[in-house]
């Protein structure tokens, strides 16, 4: 149960808190006082869609806080959890768990096994056609949770086979496909019959190509001033040297390093008169090296961003092509195997089919009773269950199970989800929760403004199923009906003051007097000694 809720800078609410009660809490009050937007933080902590309007003016975030009672949970300390979201203008969130951040998403999978919101037109679970099969087995109980835990036993080995087969190309056309893409990518390289290192000799060699007109001239302006110039005039300079080498030694030094310069600059002199007669233009071979160029260009956009990385994809090629010529054998065994699977799961699915439609009878009668209690006489709620002859597997076997209702005479049934009266609305969900509240492990149930659209023996009767209701689980209510007001364990009145120029949300539970002049207030506006005497007569009826 919610034991507690702290409200922060949500609507009109400025620093609301709300301390609950185990049973049946009634909140009623004046219209634009806050109530909706209590329920709507409490959407909100629930991991519920939020808009930043919601955010009170003047503010930069909201905060929402629980404390859930729930002593049985491993995740309590002191029997307590506590959850709290923190949304802000720019749209950030922060989602704690016992102080532990968590996503947005694990928060609602968390706070959907603690609440179930009832509006008007809104309900997390009930209007959910995939979850009707759960409401279902719960009602069933035992005899089918022993089946199901068998059959899903045998789907898991099921659905791992199928993974299996999957990943090895169990699928024929699949297999050929992958194959026929392999051995074309494989026979593409092949063809090319790359080298490692030969696109950077090719494009080398390019640039040369490209550039033999300049090179040749380039080469033949230095052969020529080596040799004609540089050559001739450090000779000279070795002979001036020599006639006064004896002189002195530092003479003799030098004339030494000028023959050393001499002889490298003759050795670069003929390097360069080679180069320069190796220099040719051949377009032929230009086209041949850009044809192979753009080739491997070709194969690196495919397969790797270099030669190696090609021939490392050529050898997966290989290996891969390999395994699925030869993975026919073993995916034989498999297909075998989920074959056995396949019969074994049918005749469980079988069993739970009869299992489900005889109970789905049962479900279906007792409805039908609650709601012709609820004043719906010409009703009629149907729990249709369907056999999937197509062997669509899934986790709950071959059914498919979807709540249907015809509310008058002479129509078709729809699904719930279709059913466009607020009023019927509620007293159908509230027909199935009264069903099935004693399977129903969701703790906390919230009804707002569950009375829309009904009055007289109608929200007599709904305020004594939600009452009933009560027994099994923490409800809280938002009302307009003295009717239903009457039957609260315990009352709270939402009112709104306005103080500094700034409208505020306040919350008090009501002692008894004070519950039975609410009361009177609800059913006539005026209290008076008149409506007090009526309020009581309902207080005592509750």
């Amino acid at each position: 149960m919610i034991t507690t809720i702290n409200i922060k800078n949500v609507g009109i609410i400025d620093n609301l808190s709300i301390d609950l009660n185990q049973g049946f809490n009634v909140l009623t009050g004046e219209t634009g006082a806050g109530k909706t937007l209590i329920i709507d933080s409490l959407g909100i902590i629930s991991g519920g869609r939020f808009s930043k309007e919601i955010i009170r003016k003047g503010e930069t975030h909201s905060y929402i806080e629980a404390c859930i009672y729930m002593p049985q949970s491993e995740m309590a300390i002191d029997g307590n959890i506590i959850v709290s979201r923190e949304v802000y203008t720019n749209g950030r969130n922060m989602c704690k768990i016992n102080g532990r951040l968590v996503t947005v998403s694990e928060l609602k999978d968390f706070m959907n096994k603690v609440i179930d919101i009832h509006g008007q037109n809104d309900n997390q679970t009930l209007l959910n056609k995939n979850s009707h099969i759960g409401y279902l087995d719960s009602f069933i109980g035992n005899s089918i949770q022993k089946l199901k835990e068998q059959y899903r036993n045998l789907y898991s080995k099921y659905q791992e086979i199928e993974n299996l087969l999957k990943s090895n190309y169990g699928d024929e056309k699949e297999k050929q496909r992958r194959l026929d893409l392999l051995k074309y990518q494989l026979n593409e390289i092949k063809i090319a019959n790359l080298k490692v290192g030969e696109d950077e000799k090719l494009e080398e060699q390019k640039r040369i190509i490209s550039n033999s007109e300049k090179i040749a001239e380039n080469l033949k302006i230095s052969d020529i001033s080596l040799s004609e110039q540089a050559i001739d005039g450090i000779n000279e300079a070795i002979r001036a040297l020599e006639k006064i080498e004896n002189i002195d030694e530092k003479y003799s030094k030098k004339l030494s390093e000028l023959k050393c310069a001499y002889y490298e600059i003759q050795e670069i002199s003929r390097d360069i008169n080679d180069m320069k007669e190796d220099v040719y233009f051949n377009e032929e071979e230009r086209n041949e090296i850009e044809t192979r160029l753009d080739t491997i260009f070709s194969l690196k956009r495919k397969y790797g961003n270099s030669i190696e990385e090609i021939l490392k994809y050529k050898a997966e090629l290989d290996e891969e092509i390999e395994k699925i010529e030869n993975v026919d054998e073993y995916n034989n065994k498999l297909k075998k195997e989920k074959k056995n699977l396949e019969e074994e799961m049918v005749q469980l699915a079988i069993k739970m089919d009869k299992t489900r439609k005889e109970f789905a009878k049962q479900l279906s009668e007792k409805i039908n009773k609650e709601l012709q209690e609820l004043e719906m006489k010409n009703a009629k709620f149907n729990c249709n269950v369907e056999f999937n002859e197509n062997k669509d597997f899934n986790k709950n076997g071959l059914n498919n199970v979807e709540f249907l209702i015809a509310t008058n005479i002479g129509d078709e049934e729809k699904s719930l989800i279709k059913i466009a009266s607020g009023g019927e609305m509620s007293r159908i969900m509230l027909a199935i929760k009264s069903v099935l509240s004693e399977v129903d492990k969701v703790p906390v149930l919230i009804f707002d403004e569950i009375d829309t659209g009904i009055s007289g023996k109608a929200a007599k009767a709904v305020g004594s199923k939600i009452k009933n209701i009560a027994k099994n689980h923490q409800v809280l209510c938002v009302t307009h009906l003295a009717s239903i007001a009457a039957k609260g364990d315990y009352n709270y009145y939402i009112s709104k003051k306005v103080e500094e120029n700034r409208t505020k949300t306040q919350v008090k539970q009501l002692n008894e007097k004070e519950t039975i002049e609410e009361i009177a207030r609800i059913a006539s506006g005026d209290i008076t000694d008149v409506t007090i005497e009526h309020a009581i007569e309902l207080r005592k009826l509750a």
